[in-house]
């Protein structure tokens, strides 16, 4: 059985109401989208989406050590029907190291590691002072148990370099992998630089209209999820109400006094800020004093 409590005020109340909506707006604005600025540049790499393949071997005698990479940059991985679910990076994985050993003609997975996860992504970006291009770098959780002194955090470290002739499936190099750090490096148009520095976009479309729609999104989420708390509260505290006192009408309303006063509130926030620029303003009679 689940016992309404009721609530101690409503301004403790509130600010609950607005810390979580915070971290609702928040959580909207984290989810990295391929789309960036830094500095006066606007980055779009949404011509790179999709699951991209990369892959090393090395000779471990007398066996052989293939690392299979899988990655998507501006969304997650999807699994895939046709392999065990524990052969598998998790759900929300962007970037996926499969280590694969072989011997003679068998094939071994021996292990699984997600390197860029979108619940832990916290992406960094910075532009290459040498050459024209970026550094990206995502994070993942640590593995292989972040409750483990001997696992280590897991990110890509991501190398963007600008060939407007290169193409994009074909020009992806697997450069090292320390047991934390997968490092790549990748010659694409998508970084080139153009004569307007607000057209920094890999299909050619202005940077800021995109921030702007994305700006817009997050508005709106907060607004709606704001107007859903503040239903569920009247709800809740009506609910209440009615179960525990048996109200009815007007009575229902949660902390019924407080919203009574709430007019009254503003009037005096409103006539106490019109006499604060009055009394700022400059008196005409100076020069004159009273008697």
């Amino acid at each position: 059985m689940i016992l309404l409590q009721p609530l101690s005020s409503f301004p403790s109340f509130f600010l609950f109401l607005l810390w979580t909506t915070s971290l609702v707006f928040a959580n909207e604005d984290s989810s990295f989208s391929c789309q960036f600025s830094i500095g006066p540049k606007t980055f779009n790499l949404t011509s790179l989406t999709g699951e991209h393949t990369v892959n090393r071997t090395r000779s471990t005698p007398p066996t052989t050590m293939r690392d299979v990479l899988i990655f998507n940059l501006c969304d997650d991985l999807e699994t895939s029907d046709k392999m065990e679910k524990r052969d598998q990076c998790p759900e929300g994985t962007r970037a996926c190291l499969t280590k694969i050993n072989l011997k003679d003609d068998s094939e071994r997975i021996i292990s699984v590691i997600p390197i860029a996860q979108t619940s832990s992504l916290n992406e960094m970006y910075t532009m290459l002072p040498s050459s024209e291009g970026l550094s990206l770098i995502l994070h993942g959780a640590r593995y292989p148990n972040s409750s483990e002194a001997s696992s280590s955090q897991q990110y890509l470290n991501l190398t963007l370099l600008c060939d407007r002739d290169a193409t994009d499936s074909n020009s992806i190099e697997f450069k090292s992998y320390n047991g934390s750090e997968l490092h790549l490096e990748w010659q694409t148009s998508a970084v080139c630089t153009s004569g307007d520095d607000h057209d920094q976009t890999g299909d050619g479309r202005e940077g800021n209209d995109s921030d702007g729609r994305s700006y817009g999104s997050g508005l709106g989420w907060f607004f709606l999820v704001l107007l859903l708390a503040f239903a569920a509260y009247f709800g809740l505290g009506a609910y209440y109400n009615y179960t525990t006192y048996g109200a009815s009408g007007m009575d229902l309303i949660p902390h019924r006094d407080f919203w009574k006063e709430v007019p009254y509130l503003l009037s005096d926030v409103v006539s106490h800020l019109c006499s604060s620029v009055r009394s700022r303003r400059p008196s005409n009679r100076g020069g004159y004093i009273a008697v």
